[in-house]
């Protein structure tokens, strides 16, 4: 008797994330037959040996014994007083313990968002490019991304032209992912205030992706777009796996600002999905407050002689002499997002180029379309390996393009 094959559900046909997709899947297989990957694909902190903080480890082996328990469903008391002071810090208004719920990550609460916010159809205006872990959630849920242009001629600050064009009647929410993630801009608050001027106009949801808020370069500061209004609703997520080097503690954090009483059924629907789930990971928990509390010790790590600083202004030096490649210089985030001309590089297909890159020269980066952006003429490239890994990749890169140039003019 033949057994009928088990399918994946169709709510996941267009749902993709090439962050961790057939790419890295080779890449896995490779290293398992013995090469050496350089893995520039993701900004996970710990595998370029960048450490948490020693207090924070420290509270968390000292709690360990008292984190076995659930917790409230929201998270655990003291994280969150550390969360309400942080709101204050970046001057969001009015924020009470109630209006905070700690996540698995950011990604779990993303999640949340969409399915507390979503029916079939509606529409979420999303960046583009994007982190895809939104679009692929707004998909998920049963709503529709729309995305919006960020343009790179105005250092990918998002078009409000692009914006306005695509508000329709079932526009619900629009996201706004700053600094950015996969570009390193960093929006300005005009930009800022007139997306928040759209949301109030069109009685949009502002859900605010804020995870790289503190890394920042260049003496530049970040501007918490909840912190520019009162009458519009605002989901803001954070959390400490980028500044806090904590991506494996799995702590995040979602904090609901501006017009609460007008949105009390879907912040309803947010804390219904916290209590199914029972809680988020004590442990991770239990380092919050001393995170947001202790010395930011991300503050040298950006600084003009740090090693975050040093290696972007090295890979962005050694991206921008190679012919024919132009990029605009992060001032945030740990990413660059690189433009190969199309007239020197007419890549038809980018998953396939950086597939051959892999193959050829044993290096791993993402395909622009992987962000769900439009054409097929970016890569995104992370600069958290040491100097001489940086120089060592973005070398090999170098010899692959010139290949590459020599065969397209052939």
């Amino acid at each position: 008797m033949s057994v009928k094959p088990i399918k994946k559900s169709h709510k996941l046909d267009n749902v993709c994330y090439d962050i961790r997709g057939p790419v890295m899947q080779k890449a896995n297989q490779m290293e398992a037959e013995g090469a050496r990957i350089i893995k520039l694909n993701i900004g996970n902190l710990a595998a370029f040996n960048f450490t948490v903080p020693e207090e924070m480890e420290q509270d968390l082996a000292k709690n360990l014994p008292n984190a076995a328990g659930y917790t409230d469903s929201k998270g655990i008391f003291g994280a969150r007083k550390a969360i309400m002071h942080y709101t204050q810090q970046k001057r969001i208004k009015g924020v009470t313990l109630d209006d905070i719920i700690i996540g698995n990550g950011v990604s779990e609460l993303i999640g949340f968002a969409m399915h507390a916010l979503l029916n079939v159809g509606d529409e979420v205006l999303i960046p583009m490019p994007d982190y895809p872990l939104w679009t692929a959630a707004t998909t998920l849920a049963g709503g529709t991304p729309v995305h919006y242009l960020c343009d790179e001629d105005n250092e990918w600050n998002p078009s409000i032209e692009d914006i306005k064009s695509k508000i329709t009647s079932n526009t619900k929410a629009i996201v706004v992912i700053n600094p950015n993630n996969p570009t390193g801009a960093l929006y300005s608050d005009e930009i800022l205030q007139q997306i928040v001027d759209i949301a109030r106009e069109h009685n949009l949801v502002v859900m605010a992706d804020e995870i790289y808020d503190r890394v920042l370069y260049d003496g530049h500061s970040h501007t918490s777009v909840a912190s520019l209004a009162d009458d519009v609703f605002f989901v803001t997520m954070n959390g400490l796996s980028k500044n806090y080097r904590a991506c494996g503690y799995r702590a995040g954090w979602m904090v609901l600002s501006g017009a609460k009483e007008s949105a009390s059924g879907y912040i309803e629907g947010l804390v219904m999905l916290a209590s199914m789930r029972l809680c988020a990971n004590a442990p991770g928990q239990h380092t919050i407050q001393t995170a947001l509390g202790g010395y930011q010790s991300i503050d040298d790590l950006v600084a003009p002689t740090g090693r975050l600083a040093r290696q972007r202004d090295l890979a962005y030096q050694l991206i921008s002499e190679i012919p024919g490649v132009s990029c605009v210089k992060p001032k945030a985030a740990m990413y660059l997002f690189p433009r190969l001309d199309p007239k020197v590089y007419p890549i038809e297909d980018d998953q396939s180029f950086v597939l051959e890159f892999l193959e050829k020269e044993k290096v791993l980066v993402v395909q622009g379309t992987g962000f769900n952006w439009h054409a097929h003429d970016h890569l995104r490239f992370v600069f958290l390996p040491i100097e001489d890994e940086l120089r060592e990749a973005i070398g090999r890169f170098a010899k692959f393009l010139k290949d590459y140039r020599e065969r397209a003019v052939v």
